[in-house]
């Protein structure tokens, strides 16, 4: 996660080659798997939204979606891992809007970019409708084993963005993690009901203000 030296990328029309490598990718595989794989993650979708994530079983999963404990155990792990999967289209989605799509949330065409203040603003209030929507999905796949927020390909391509697009400061790898704490799932679902959604929205958009400043 080392910050980059030759300017803040993110804010240009050319999309950084080292948010390019670390985008989520939708897997390869077999037909059959696939199709096993999609109607695991609608059957898990469905439940979540039902019955919420806490309250669903790994059993339940598999009965919903017609296949086998053993072949959801050895698809996903366990319920961090299904989660996980689910949320990847998601972030593909909000990736490639920051990679490809319309200013100041993307790039947005050559000649035009957004500043990095601009950027990292809208960014932050992406991403926080992302966390807000999917909150207990991500809550559960970034703290099912100390330091998993760390570790997921997301939170890589998340950091690396918010550094290039602190590239003028000093230390934009350590800001970017600054930046990123308090859009932590657990951070959030501890002070969601006492600031409200608001409230948490002003302030981070506050923090990556006085970054940028």
């Amino acid at each position: 996660m080392s910050p980059n030296t030759s300017g803040p990328q993110s804010a240009s029309a050319t999309p950084p080659r080292q948010l390019l490598e670390l985008r989520t990718s939708p897997p390869r595989e077999r037909a059959d798997a696939a199709r096993n794989r999609a109607a695991i993650l609608d059957a898990a979708a469905a439940l979540f939204r039902e019955h919420g994530v806490a309250a669903v079983s790994m059993d339940a999963v598999a009965a919903a979606a017609g296949v086998g404990k053993g072949t959801l155990f050895r698809r996903f792990g366990d319920k961090a891992g299904l989660a996980v999967a689910l949320l990847d289209q998601q972030e593909r989605a909000l990736q490639e809007a920051i990679l490809f799509g319309p200013a100041p949330l993307g790039p947005g065409r050559a000649g035009a970019a957004s500043s990095p203040r601009d950027r990292l603003r809208a960014f932050v209030a992406a991403y926080l409708d992302h966390l807000l929507a999917h909150l207990d999905l991500v809550r559960m796949s970034e703290t099912a084993s100390p330091g998993a927020r760390y570790r997921v390909g997301s939170y890589r391509f998340w950091h690396q963005h918010v550094a290039l697009l602190l590239a003028g400061r000093p230390d934009p790898a350590a800001d970017a993690h600054t930046l990123l704490a308090p859009l932590a799932a657990e951070h959030v679902h501890a002070v969601r009901d006492e600031l409200g959604d608001e409230r948490l929205r002003i302030a981070v958009l506050a923090l990556a203000d006085a970054l940028t400043g």
